[in-house]
């Protein structure tokens, strides 16, 4: 991986969290390195049973399917630390052991240096 690209979320809502997903996967599927920071508005959809919520909706493909294809391809997907006790989320309440639990200091320091980055 050659290419670092950062995708922020700040919201929990399909429309946001969506296009993140998205944007990662195919950052992955272009072998960048991906990094997607979720933000305490965003927190929730790292939450187990959240992105089945989403379903899938018509004509996009399924969310739970896009999260697994980032991390499974090398991808890293960071849950603020702030969104523990603002969200009051637990870190075994996350979806899967692979995400990451940082403030915003280190996620800036792992995103150093990064070609692109997007926000939802």
């Amino acid at each position: 991986m050659s290419d670092k690209m950062v995708v922020v979320c700040n919201h929990a809502d399909p429309p946001h969290v969506m296009p993140t997903l998205i944007m990662g996967a195919s950052g992955v599927s272009l072998d960048y390195e991906v990094i997607l920071f979720f933000c305490p508005g965003g927190a929730q959809a790292l939450v187990k049973g959240e992105l089945e919520k989403i379903g899938t909706p018509k004509g996009l493909p399924n969310p739970v399917e896009l999260f697994n294809t980032i991390l499974d391809q090398g991808g890293k997907i960071i849950f603020c630390e702030l969104a523990l006790e603002n969200k009051d989320i637990k870190p075994e309440d996350l979806r899967d052991e692979r995400i990451s639990i940082k403030n915003a200091p280190s996620f800036l320091l792992d995103a150093d240096g990064a070609m692109m980055t997007l926000t939802f």
